[in-house]
């Protein structure tokens, strides 16, 4: 069977006693005492921690960063419940793999008496079949299921399954944590590294901690490549330095997946922090994210966005400082166009904001979709031919530039919704100004609608005269 069935009363020193075994896996816990970390889901009172207290199965889904101990804490509940542990992994395992694990389960039950637990490491690699067809054998009991992922389980997990089996999240290791386990490698004779005399500087140890970001497999592995590959000396001492470290540990890669949570959560971060005015951690995130290899020309698109719907017309130069750092990019490529996202990124941050241009046409678009296909007033219709002239289309149309301020004061929206306004302007950059024009503009409209209606009164009879202006009042107030 892909992944392998493993037998609990070989679950542990089987694999340890191997010395050829990789150091992370020879010194992986043996029993819950062992088990560095996580205290926020073993101490006694947390959810871990209780099934544990109580030798308890229960369905459950690990998630967290590589290193973090989910496959050691599915271990350790199988040891301490006495259950039998069937280990997949999603990456190789099929569904033939899943009913021989089922069969074998059931086996279990009826030869034994005791339960099972089928841990799936991976698991956000099953298909939704895959997962579909472990869920009546979890729902009936022949299996407990525990999974373990590094991907957000509710994009990559269906939701039945996901009833089933609560999500338990695991965090990164501390720097203290990391420690507690280098040292104990460091000591243990019989499956650490006590019995190779290794001495390592403080200044590589914290090289070697920094570098591990929470991740003890890689930590515990840079540590056993730079001892064994650190040759004794006459003392018959391995003394590890910052060098020898820095050459047997590579640096991480940033955990990124351009299609799942932590490409939403970057692109989020660096956003928030425009819209937050913050240039520095705009800068850090748009760091972050190139160095994890996203599309730049997707961060250029989302300033893009950024410029018209949180800057808007309160700095109307955002939109071309936007779309000059993506047409900089694609001509100069990595690295020189990274510079220009950067300068954008600057510039989006330290603008003036303004959503009030995003709000209008949110409000414009509503109206729309309300009120369906409003006539268009007829002095504002297009007459190209004569048919349409003598129907009046375009008749006692004022054009602006004929005018000394180049303004007519009209409202130019459709009868029903004339006195609406979409457009806010705030006081915040050159968005003050408009604010100023638009209120003028707007008194003017409902001065000239106040002329028209005393004119009406004086002379009824012009109310019916197609000569006389259409004016409509508008609302001139912002706040």
């Amino acid at each position: 069977m892909a992944g392998g069935l493993l037998k609990q009363k070989d679950l542990f020193r089987s694999a340890a006693l191997k010395l050829e075994s990789p150091l992370a896996e020879r010194l992986r816990p043996r029993s819950v005492e062992e088990f560095v970390g996580q205290q926020q889901i073993m101490a006694p009172e947390k959810l871990v921690g209780r099934l544990l207290g109580h030798r308890r199965l229960q369905s459950l889904i690990f998630w967290g960063p590589p290193g973090c101990g989910k496959t050691t804490l599915a271990r350790l509940i199988a040891q301490d419940s006495e259950a039998y542990l069937i280990n997949l992994s999603a990456v190789t395992a099929g569904v033939k793999d899943v009913r021989a694990a089922v069969d074998e389960a059931r086996q279990q039950q009826s030869t034994h008496g005791r339960g099972t637990i089928l841990f799936v490491d991976e698991i956000h690699r099953f298909n939704k079949a895959q997962q579909d067809l472990l869920l009546p054998y979890v729902e009936d009991g022949t299996v407990t299921f525990i999974g373990a992922t590094t991907e957000n389980p509710s994009f990559e997990v269906i939701p039945p399954l996901l009833s089933r089996a609560p999500v338990v999240v695991l965090e990164p290791l501390s720097d203290g944590e990391l420690g507690v386990i280098l040292s104990r490698a460091l000591q243990d004779a019989e499956m650490g590294l006590g019995g190779l005399n290794v001495e390592i500087d403080e200044e590589a140890l914290r090289y070697l901690i920094q570098e591990s970001k929470g991740d003890a497999r890689l930590a515990l592995n840079g540590l056993e490549i730079a001892a064994l590959t650190t040759p004794p000396n006459p003392e018959g001492q391995r003394q590890v330095n910052l060098q020898s470290m820095a050459d047997a540990i590579q640096k991480k890669p940033l955990i990124y997946d351009k299609g799942g949570e932590e490409h939403y959560n970057l692109i989020s971060a660096l956003h928030k922090s425009l819209r937050g005015s913050d240039p520095d951690a705009a800068l850090y995130w748009l760091a972050r994210m190139l160095a994890a290899g996203e599309d730049p020309l997707y961060i250029a698109r989302r300033m893009v966005r950024f410029a018209s719907e949180d800057v808007g017309l309160a700095d109307p130069r955002a939109l071309m400082v936007a779309v000059a750092a993506q047409q900089a990019f694609h001509l100069m490529g990595r690295p020189e166009g990274d510079l220009a996202l950067a300068e954008a990124a600057v510039y989006m941050a330290t603008a003036p904001k303004s959503n009030a241009l995003y709000e209008a046409y949110g409000k414009a678009r509503q109206q729309v979709e309300e009120k369906g296909n409003l006539p268009v007033p007829m002095e504002f219709r297009n007459a190209p031919t004569e048919l349409m002239r003598q129907l009046g289309y375009g008749r006692d149309y004022r054009y602006p530039h004929d005018y000394p301020e180049g303004h007519v004061p009209l409202s130019y929206l459709p009868e029903g919704i004339e006195n609406v306004r979409f457009y806010m302007p705030t006081n915040r950059g050159y968005e003050a100004t408009l604010r100023e024009r638009l209120k003028q503009w707007r008194q003017g409209v409902n001065a000239a609608k106040r002329k028209v209606q005393s004119a009406e009164q004086e002379n009824p009879q012009a109310a019916d005269s197609p000569a006389t202006p259409s004016i409509k009042p508008v609302d001139e107030t912002f706040d």
